[in-house]
């Protein structure tokens, strides 16, 4: 089965109980992965790939409940883990540069740690950073935020703004979430391919200036032991608009880890 959505169409990989909608350029090119955000669609990508142009293999796809994919009963990171291996299986893409923002760059971290001899690099944009809201007080505090969201979500759907999810869905996946970015540094200080981080200076939803910035300089120690890590640009604007108003800064980043990857450089 296939859909169409702009100018490449979309077939759907079946995984587990659900099925992926996703979209491959193929190509000779080097082959790009892109790891959507928690409750993203694929569109807030077309930039970056308007960017990178065609030499590039570009490779979208939406995550469980997200965008045209089918619902499941497993929302997990696990599962979400499972659906990297399902698209490169149906797109026989062995080595993938894999970019994620936000909860996708958690994914992508994840999986390369799983699989460092399967990933030629990976691009962080604003997310795997070592710092989350976890015990019952962060926990409780990402219920109410969704629970004051429970209206909007329905609403949000079409724009590819969130899923097809209840409200609790949306909390426990941004609650798991969150603990796996507090426990993500052992992950990154093993990194053995190049890794480059987009990072946004701006405010987010749920979180102030102060805290924001706080968030990301716990990502220094990182950035000190492992020279493999890299901090490629740090950009003017927030967590939600980062792909829309930096996009170059993002592909300017999957072409560096692309050439540090071919130079052997780290």
């Amino acid at each position: 089965m296939t859909t169409s959505t702009g100018s490449t169409p979309k077939r759907m990989v079946p995984v587990d109980d659900t099925a992926l909608a996703v979209s491959d350029t193929r190509g000779p090119g080097r082959a790009v992965v892109y790891l959507n955000g928690a409750y993203a669609d694929t569109r807030p990508w077309r930039p970056v790939i308007a960017d990178l142009g065609d030499d590039w293999r570009h490779i979208t796809y939406d995550e469980r409940a997200r965008g045209r994919s089918k619902r499941s009963a497993d929302y997990s990171f696990e599962g979400c883990l499972r659906d990297v291996d399902a698209v490169l299986q149906a797109t026989g893409v062995e080595r993938p540069l894999l970019v994620g923002w936000s909860y996708g760059a958690a994914i992508a971290a994840h999986w390369a740690d799983r699989n460092p001899d399967r990933v030629q690099g990976v691009v962080c944009v604003d997310g795997a950073i070592p710092y989350g809201l976890t015990g019952e007080e962060g926990r409780e505090r990402i219920r109410r935020l969704f629970r004051r969201m429970r209206v909007l979500l329905p609403l949000a759907r079409p724009l590819g703004m969130a899923a097809r999810m209840t409200a609790d869905q949306h909390a426990d996946v941004n609650i798991e979430a969150n603990e796996i970015n507090a426990a993500i540094e052992p992950v990154l200080n093993r990194v053995s391919y190049p890794l480059r981080y987009v990072l946004a200076t701006g405010a987010s939803l749920g979180g102030g200036q102060e805290e924001m910035e706080v968030m990301r300089a716990s990502l220094d120690p990182v950035l000190a032991s492992n020279p493999n890590v890299r901090v490629s640009a740090k950009v003017a604007s927030n967590h939600s608009h980062i792909l829309r108003k930096d996009f170059r800064a993002v592909a300017a980043a999957v072409r560096e880890a692309a050439a540090a990857h071919d130079q052997g450089v780290r």
